[in-house]
């Protein structure tokens, strides 16, 4: 009943998530955690993964964590969960577009999330730079800083600063993600 799990889990976290794939980050986090799909380290790379591959960040890491967990079958089950009540959602609101953000409801609801979506984005972040560079989990654990990765952190900010400042626009999100993925190799590869 593995497929049934995954599809629910997905359909729950595909329907009450807001702000994108990088609002159910959090959400995925803690299912696939208390599941004991992933561990905390498999997640982060799955995160990796997800964010730098083609396609939509929610899909990515549904797909990923369902194949791991059963295959072919797995990932189409936790994909199709993931994506239906957009898919639905986006139904309802093109029929009614013109209608539905007119109503004052409507609005007030979409004002009160948006907070919601920047705390959880923001909280998970700080959760995984924690554990990404400084290997800290919980409250009570030291902190061991990881120094190639605070290298690569580093450089990645000093580069989207300088070239910000020198070019007078925001560096290109895949020459980051391969430069990223070239000081991973030089780092921790030799």
């Amino acid at each position: 009943m593995i497929f049934l799990k995954l599809f629910l889990t997905f359909l729950e976290i595909g329907t009450v998530s807001f702000g994108g794939g990088y609002g159910m980050i959090s959400l995925v986090r803690e299912a696939v955690l208390s599941n004991g799909w992933l561990t905390e380290e498999e997640f982060l790379n799955l995160i990796a993964v997800s964010e730098s591959t083609p396609g939509p960040i929610a899909v990515n890491t549904a797909t990923f964590v369902g194949s791991t967990q059963a295959g072919f079958f797995g990932a189409l089950a936790a994909t199709l969960g993931v994506v239906l009540p957009s898919f639905v959602i986006i139904l309802v609101i093109a029929a009614l577009i013109r209608n539905f953000l007119q109503y004052a409801g409507v609005q007030a609801f979409l004002s009160g999330v948006r907070p919601c979506v920047v705390a959880m984005i923001l909280a998970t972040s700080v959760t995984m730079g924690l554990k990404a560079l400084f290997r800290f989990q919980h409250w009570g654990d030291s902190f061991l800083p990881d120094w190639k990765s605070i290298a690569i952190f580093a450089l990645l900010w000093g580069t989207h600063f300088l070239w910000k400042k020198v070019r007078k626009k925001m560096p290109s999100p895949i020459a980051m993600i391969g430069f990223s993925a070239l000081l991973g190799i030089l780092l921790y590869g030799i």
